[in-house]
């Protein structure tokens, strides 16, 4: 079992960055793919970056790629999501998903097994 809590979203101005992180509990973090999707008012949950067990292979969705960066650090058994240059468009819950595997990453909602609370992030114009 492995519990995920997300940290870090907030209200920010358009063209600013945030940071948000993602703690797993329990043990064999690092053999786990991680992802961060994102859900807006009235719209399905969707990927935004993704993350092999190792960290060596890594997507991003085409309206992030060249502003956000999908780290990890196993040592810590934390996942962050960089999001710089924000958009008003970028506003919405964010929510880091966890999914054993020693493949490259996953894009799907129904691959993952384990799901963060979510952490709500605000951009505005």
């Amino acid at each position: 079992q492995v519990q995920l809590v997300e940290s870090g979203g907030g209200l920010v101005q358009a063209g600013g960055s945030l940071r948000l992180s993602c703690v797993a509990s329990g043990r064999a973090f690092a053999v786990y793919a991680m992802g961060w999707f994102r859900q807006a008012p009235r719209k399905e949950r969707e990927i935004v970056a993704a993350i092999s067990w190792s960290g060596n292979s890594t997507f991003y969705a085409d309206s992030v790629k060249g502003r956000f960066t999908i780290s990890r650090d196993n040592a810590k058994n934390t996942v962050y999501l960089r999001m710089n240059t924000l958009k008003p468009e970028d506003t919405a819950v964010y929510y880091c998903a966890a999914r054993r595997g020693y493949g490259s990453y996953y894009l799907a909602t129904y691959e993952y097994d384990y799901w963060g609370q979510g952490t709500q992030v605000t951009v505005s114009s």
